[in-house]
């Protein structure tokens, strides 16, 4: 590649900040949105715990959340295609190991199942 030709100006420089960078883990998303924003609350649940704890809260345009979806789909197609498809049956033998859940297991949000 020619050192002389400018970058494409799509092009967009990311610093990661191991000392200013929070992570989280997350096992529980929950979505909503109205007509000019998605809200994606980002939450921890956990075996014998009533309520899932909340820890990040992300408010994003529409676009900028059609966008995100089209990484999602690009990065799990990529990530099936190298370790297999993944199962959302929460079979324990599938090569995930049955580590999901499903949301309707736990009832009502807030509340527990009955």
């Amino acid at each position: 590649m020619d050192n002389n030709q400018p970058k494409p100006q799509n092009q967009l420089s990311i610093e990661l900040n191991p000392q200013t960078t929070k992570v989280s883990y997350s096992n529980l998303a929950i979505i909503s949105h109205s007509r000019s924003e998605f809200v994606l609350d980002f939450a921890t649940t956990l075996p014998g715990l009533p309520k899932a704890q909340v820890s990040d809260r992300i408010i994003m345009t529409p676009e900028h959340a059609k966008r995100l979806m089209n990484a999602l789909f690009d990065n799990i197609s990529k990530y099936e295609a190298q370790f297999g498809v993944i199962d959302l049956s929460g079979n324990k033998n599938g090569p995930q190991g049955g580590g999901t859940f499903n949301l309707a297991d736990f009832g009502p949000l807030g509340g527990n199942k009955s």
